[in-house]
């Protein structure tokens, strides 16, 4: 996994503070597992928005939650050297092109008039 260099620090921390529970080591594995497909695609020539989507598919091997799936794309956002790219990426699958990191773990609720 490549995690800047000025985040090499933060991302070990992360892992230490949540290898506690089984839940929180999930997230860690997922995070390391898409990772590291990605940038396997990304190294044989493919764009990250091409790919983003079907290596997590294939790194859920445990069955991730939403919620799961949100800290992980926070976490990569802010650690790992595409990081950016995959936020933006991410944010523009729910429709959103501003700053941060869209929770897919929230349901929003309408009412039809």
């Amino acid at each position: 996994m490549r995690i800047k260099t000025s985040e090499v620090e933060a991302y070990q921390k992360f892992k230490e503070v949540n290898s506690k529970d089984a839940y929180s080591k999930g997230i860690i594995t997922y995070i390391e597992k898409w990772s590291e497909l990605m940038e396997k695609e990304i190294e044989n020539g493919k764009k990250l928005e091409d790919i983003a989507k079907t290596t997590s598919c294939e790194a859920d091997t445990d069955g991730i939650t939403g919620y799961m799936y949100g800290v992980a794309v926070r976490i990569l956002s802010g650690v790992w050297e595409y990081g950016e790219e995959l936020r933006k990426w991410h944010n523009k699958e729910y429709g959103y092109e501003g700053e941060g990191c869209i929770n897919p773990a929230i349901i929003t609720i309408g009412v039809k008039e």
